[in-house]
């Protein structure tokens, strides 16, 4: 028997060198919905990317890509 389920989505970032992992917090939301959503808490964000998704650990996982504080 087949049996269908929903993945949680997980928004990745780092900051300060840390892994910051944040919930989805509504599914109906789109990534850029949801980068804005956080941009408000993590400034960081409005200046960057969004990769993905990919699937990792029965999770689907958007990273959100910085290159603020890099050199070169």
């Amino acid at each position: 028997m087949l049996v269908a389920t929903t993945l949680e989505r997980v928004f990745l970032f780092k900051d300060k060198g840390q892994q910051v992992r944040l919930a989805d917090p509504e599914p109906k939301f789109s990534p850029q919905a949801v980068q804005n959503f956080y941009a408000n808490t993590y400034p960081i964000l409005n200046a960057a990317t969004i990769e993905g998704p990919t699937i990792n650990d029965d999770t689907v996982q958007y990273e959100f890509k910085t290159t603020i504080g890099t050199k070169g």
